[in-house]
């Protein structure tokens, strides 16, 4: 099988939103050797470039008609590419989880690399913020979305409702995860951690 197809069928098998470099097939052949692959398939229009150095599978909605890659998806090829790790910052998370309806006015993520911005194509550049790498590396990511989002709602503002939301809303191994990564929480969300965990509220402390 030739390099080309090798590169094409790993494609074919990934999510059509994932957004991939060809640092995501050194184990095929050398960068230059999977550069020229995956040029080859951007001239067909099989792939298309989102970013200098990276590509995704074109996807149309019926309304919509193209649809942009996900900023989340390029994230997560960036840092694979780079071994940077990131987080989504406090009030993003709090929105994501749904524990606010307030949305950000801009899309923030915490890293270990420097802060800069990334211009994705969209109203707003991202923003990266740097964390020590200790602040960021201990928890495992699901557990760490969870205290971002609760550090950016306040001790105050938990409420019995946003713990029972949780509870609902995380699936049960990341409800686990909550309970062994404890340790890396502050010491004010443990008990509505515990509570998250065990699938049930956990009044205002």
């Amino acid at each position: 099988m030739t390099l080309a197809k090798k590169v094409a069928d790993r494609i074919r098998r990934w999510p059509k939103e994932r957004v991939f470099s060809r640092f995501d097939f050194l184990d095929l052949g050398s960068t230059a050797a999977v550069g020229m692959a995956l040029k080859r398939m951007e001239d067909a229009g099989k792939i298309r470039r989102v970013r200098r150095g990276y590509y995704d599978r074109p996807r149309t909605h019926p309304l919509l008609g193209t649809l942009k890659a996900d900023h989340k998806e390029i994230l997560a090829a960036i840092a694979r590419r780079t071994g940077m790790r990131l987080q989504t910052a406090g009030s993003n998370a709090a929105n994501e989880l749904r524990l606010t309806e307030q949305v950000p006015a801009r899309i923030v993520y915490e890293t270990d690399a420097p802060s800069r911005k990334l211009d994705l194509g969209g109203r707003n550049p991202i923003q990266l913020k740097h964390r020590p790498l200790r602040e960021i590396a201990r928890a495992s990511e699901s557990s760490r979305f969870v205290f971002a989002g609760l550090r950016a709602i306040g001790r105050t503002h938990i409420t019995p409702e946003r713990v029972a939301h949780l509870a609902k809303e995380l699936k049960p191994e990341h409800r686990r995860l909550l309970l062994r990564d404890l340790r890396y929480a502050p010491a004010w969300m443990h008990p509505h951690l515990r509570a998250i965990a065990a699938g049930e509220p956990k009044s205002r402390t």
